[in-house]
């Protein structure tokens, strides 16, 4: 098991599944609406899975747009009440096709915040790629047209995920499983 900054990260998904999962996932995305396509990567987890993701678009022949947008989830407490725009793209939706990528799909409400406000841009379809479907954990009728991985109610990190920062920087999705012996 990796010991990182003194905590003992178990692998939950490998670089090398992850790299072999991002191929598969490339070639249902190129068979899908990809007319004009703009990929729009949800910041900040999602920024290795995109990239990756994206590289292995380029294999199938895609070249498209990309963006990044930073969304947040505000309320009260720790139960969100919605979901506000931190910054927003640049780029204009109208009769495109659209790939919202994201790290993880939980409760559904950011994605579905994200894809409804496509929608309203004049987006002509949004389709949502995900690394990890988090399912047990959704809250929204939502899901996700591209998965990588159904993911076990486990905190993840690496892989862009983070906890208070740290982590995001490993090539697997691993599970914090406790300090490491000294």
């Amino acid at each position: 098991m990796p010991v990182v900054r003194g905590k003992n990260i178990e692998p939950l998904f490998t670089a090398e599944q992850i790299a072999e999962r991002n191929k598969v996932l490339a070639q249902q995305i190129a068979s899908g609406p990809t007319k004009d396509l703009l990929v729009i990567a949800i910041l900040k987890g999602s920024f290795i899975f995109a990239a990756d993701l994206l590289r292995a678009l380029h294999d199938t022949g895609l070249a498209p747009e990309v963006e990044f947008i930073t969304l947040s989830s505000y309320g009260a407490g720790t139960t969100s009440q919605g979901v506000r725009i931190v910054k927003d793209i640049d780029s204009d939706v109208r009769d495109r096709d659209v790939l919202l990528v994201d790290d993880i799909l939980e409760s559904g409400r950011t994605l579905r915040f994200a894809k409804e406000l496509l929608y309203e841009r004049g987006a002509r379809h949004v389709s949502l790629a995900v690394l990890l479907d988090k399912s047990v954990k959704r809250q929204e009728e939502l899901e996700a047209d591209y998965v990588g991985f159904e993911c076990p109610d486990y905190f993840v990190v690496g892989y862009g995920m983070d906890v208070a920062y740290a982590f995001r920087e490993l090539p697997f999705v691993g599970v914090v499983t406790g300090d490491a012996d000294e």
